[in-house]
């Protein structure tokens, strides 16, 4: 039998790729896995659904929903809506405000008796350390961001204060922490010093792609995807860069719910450039979809701290289905584009001018297009991939654990 891992996110495993690729990579090395996750969405539960029959690993899904266990999910709000208060007043109770799930993510995680215990998201760690010490086992924390300013740089931001306090109460008590990013793991050694942090890139399998899909004359195609189309995530850059070249032949698409922001997507629809939207899709469907395009687009805004020194999956997606990247210069996508220039471009964030120009610039040489889409499928098929990466993140499991 083989030792006994258990990772918690406070979200769906669907909505959280790098959790599955872990998953995934243990139990394919031998060792028994269980995910222990909560409700998020609608859309993740269906895709969960159809995935979750496929692993070898066992879930289990705690906190109920507003379609099963009503009374459960009803509860888990009540218990996060007075936690949130308590901490808001006086400092109490965070684990239960961090997140609507975590009060029934440690009573089930303690269940299970493992040898470690790994949280994917800041509702997950009270749970794993916590479980870690009543079953004498280890933990670990993947911190995919940085997490105490995901929305906000203020130091008194309520998301902030509370983050922060989990974060400062939990992480030094784990064994091990990675992030996606060398800017981010640079961020928490200079909180943590002594955890020493190990980068696993948002980076995806192999997959079967042989080669790019060449595009000499047809129109343009860009591709922008997220969980959400909204205001905040740069999309506002490539729609006036579009606007700048009336009667071009490029095609803008758009991946991801519109839900809640029906808006400011009809602005899109309605602004005079020819776009596109999609339905959201399980992160092993991206890549064969992506190749029909031929330029990825990594928009980041840099609102926020950890906005501008996350690497996102949109760069490996795109790179593993061969298209070129155009990114904003942001400090982590700046940095990235610099150690391989022969993938794409960046421009300045909010320039949409120098955006279309380089829009332009591809649009017209399209063998220039061409050998960034080349290159950027080569590094994706040889340096930048899961099966790299997973094998630093099993050497560090290996370590981690004690000897039989």
């Amino acid at each position: 039998m083989g030792k006994k891992i258990v990772l918690v996110s406070s979200g769906q495993p669907t909505l959280n790729p790098r959790l599955v690729k872990e998953a995934d990579a243990l139990s394919q090395a031998g060792y028994q896995v269980t995910v222990i996750y909560a409700y998020w969405n609608n859309w993740g539960t269906t895709h969960d659904e159809q995935m979750l029959p496929t692993k070898k690993w066992n879930a289990v899904r705690v906190g109920g929903s507003p379609q099963q266990h009503k009374a459960t999910y009803f509860l888990s709000r009540l218990i996060n809506l007075a936690g949130r208060f308590a901490f808001k007043k006086v400092k109490l109770f965070a684990e239960y405000a961090i997140s609507r799930s975590t009060y029934f993510l440690l009573k089930e995680v303690k269940k299970h008796r493992a040898d470690l215990y790994i949280a994917h998201n800041p509702g997950a760690l009270p749970a794993v350390v916590k479980a870690a010490k009543l079953n004498k086992g280890r933990c670990g924390f993947d911190a995919e961001d940085f997490h105490r300013h995901e929305t906000s740089n203020e130091p008194t931001n309520p998301d902030v204060l509370l983050k922060t306090y989990i974060e400062n109460k939990y992480l030094p008590l784990v064994n091990y922490l990675t992030t996606s990013s060398p800017q981010i793991a640079a961020a928490y050694r200079k909180l943590y010093p002594v955890l020493k942090p190990v980068v696993l890139l948002n980076v995806f399998p192999k997959g079967n792609i042989a080669a790019i899909k060449v595009n000499p004359d047809k129109p343009l195609r860009l591709l922008w995807f997220s969980q959400v189309v909204g205001a905040n995530r740069g999309l506002d850059d490539i729609v006036k860069a579009l606007q700048l070249l009336p009667g071009t032949q490029i095609e803008l698409h758009l991946l991801g719910s519109t839900s809640g922001n029906e808006a400011y997507a009809d602005s899109i629809k309605n602004s005079g450039i020819n776009v596109k939207f999609h339905d959201t899709m399980p992160a092993d469907e991206l890549t064969n979809f992506a190749t029909q395009f031929d330029i990825g687009l990594a928009l980041e805004p840099g609102f926020s701290i950890n906005n501008n020194i996350a690497l996102s999956n949109k760069l490996f997606t795109y790179m593993q289905a061969g298209l070129a990247i155009v990114a904003s210069d942001t400090e982590a996508q700046l940095s990235f584009m610099d150690q391989n220039p022969q993938i794409g471009s960046t421009y300045h964030k909010g320039n949409a001018a120098e955006l279309a120009a380089i829009i332009s610039k591809y649009n017209s040489d399209r063998d220039q297009l061409n050998a960034c889409k080349t290159e950027s499928l080569r590094l994706a098929q040889y340096k930048y991939n899961w099966e790299t990466e997973s094998r630093k993140f099993l050497d560090l499991v290996k370590n981690i654990l004690p000897a039989q």
